[in-house]
């Protein structure tokens, strides 16, 4: 039922940090994977380490106009996508007050647009075939208001509510769409939180577990997700934080 074997997925942000992580397991599990970011040398880089059948495709995701070319790059290595997972994200961190237009666009086309217009590009494939996974990356933030978060909690907001609209649209014709919400992980855009050892002790104490994440805690919820193992789960949102928003 967890079985991925097979399987041709895109990940985006697959340059560093979840993205990576998560092309890396799905790679190792058998299934065949694309990873997608701006980085061409980090790319390649993580092709030649990883074991499996990999390709990747160097592309800036905040450039919508260009998502349908980017999509025929993904298509070139092993086919038609089975899964895609919307893992690329910018989070600038920025006070409402300092947030200028070009922040805010940028912040909502990588988070908010991209997803949906990289997914619209693959969903008549999946519909063809009747089965397909499409898996969003949400945030604590969808829910939670931080400082210095707008710009991102907004975009955020919205893939919970698009994760929904979109399953409403397309889980009829096999399509499940859910997304993952995770707590705090060590990664780049984590990667002040984590160098003050005092925020970053405070947020596992948050936690009902009593510790901050790591990507062994993602690659199950991720894996599930891919698999047959979730068919009758879509329009959800999965907090992976170790029970931080449960308290």
């Amino acid at each position: 039922m967890f079985e991925v074997s097979g399987k041709i997925i895109a990940v985006t942000g697959a340059s560093s940090g979840i993205g990576q992580a998560m092309a890396s397991h799905l790679a190792k599990s058998g299934a065949k994977v694309i990873a997608i970011a701006r980085r061409t040398e980090a790319l390649s880089k993580w092709a030649e380490n990883t074991d499996g059948s990999v390709g990747f495709v160097a592309a800036d995701l905040g450039d919508i106009d260009s998502l349908a070319n980017v999509s025929q790059k993904i298509k070139s290595h092993f086919g038609n996508v089975d899964i895609l997972i919307n893992a690329a994200g910018l989070n600038p961190r920025i006070h409402a007050d300092e947030v200028t237009k070009k922040i805010w666009n940028e912040t909502l086309d990588i988070n908010l647009n991209a997803p949906f217009f990289l997914a619209q590009q693959m969903v008549p494939a999946m519909k063809e075939s009747k089965w397909g996974r499409i898996i969003n990356f949400a945030s604590l933030q969808s829910e939670r208001a931080f400082e210095n978060g707008i710009s991102y909690g907004t975009a955020k907001g919205g893939v919970m509510q698009m994760t929904r609209a979109m399953a409403q649209a397309w889980s009829k014709d096999g399509i499940t769409v859910n997304a993952i919400a995770p707590g705090f992980f060590p990664t780049e855009l984590t990667a002040s939180v984590f160098a003050n050892e005092a925020l970053a002790n405070q947020n596992a104490n948050q936690t009902c577990i009593g510790r901050n994440g790591t990507m062994d805690d993602l690659t199950g919820p991720v894996q599930f997700l891919c698999s047959n193992a979730s068919a009758y789960i879509t329009g959800q949102t999965l907090y992976v934080d170790g029970g931080f928003t449960a308290k």
